[in-house]
């Protein structure tokens, strides 16, 4: 006889999926005020976006959140139609600002902050990517799945933020740090 499919998952994983997203609330949580006073400090675009995307990352936390305790296949829709949402909301924001800046010329400062911040952030959403991606499949939940490429996706922004911001510190590209919001956007 072939195994129940329709079984509610087990308390062990839903506490470990539980645990991804509370690792990621705290981290984005933290990292929204780091990123955007360095944004603000630096007149960053790529940094002020970044952080715009930590506060949609929060959201998209605290739905999946919901999704886990709520364990209802009905609200799976919804919740990823709320993260589909929130990240069209961001790239329309980030593609105006930094074609604003890009045009305008505006020169962004550099911020040691935020590039140490982006590189622990490329870490430690790699490996929270990869643990929601693995709790997410032995649940068979697509939203936890779903939000683990979303994780991904932000490891991928802050590597691209890092190096926008980077190659401003760097070599004075001014150019890099908006161009580096534009990454964003895609």
């Amino acid at each position: 006889m072939p195994p129940h499919t329709n079984r509610r998952p087990g308390p062990k994983l839903l506490r470990q999926g539980l645990r991804l997203e509370y690792a990621t609330l705290g981290w984005n949580v933290v990292g929204t005020a780091v990123i955007l006073a360095a944004a603000i400090s630096a007149g960053s675009v790529a940094l002020a976006g970044f952080g715009l995307d930590s506060l949609i990352e929060i959201f998209a936390s605290i739905v999946v959140v919901r999704q886990l305790k709520r364990v209802n296949q009905s609200r799976e829709r919804t919740a990823l139609r709320c993260i589909a949402v929130a990240f069209y909301l961001l790239a329309i924001y980030v593609a105006c600002q930094s074609t604003y800046v890009l045009q305008a010329g505006v020169r962004p400062g550099t911020s040691a902050a935020g590039m140490a911040w982006l590189s622990a952030t490329v870490i430690a959403m790699l490996l929270l990517a990869w643990g929601k991606r693995t709790t997410g499949r032995q649940l068979d939940n697509p939203v936890l799945q779903t939000e683990a490429r979303v994780t991904l996706i932000d490891a991928w922004l802050a590597a691209s933020v890092l190096l926008g911001v980077g190659l401003n510190a760097a070599f004075g590209w001014w150019w890099a740090d908006p161009a580096a919001g534009l990454i964003i956007v895609y």
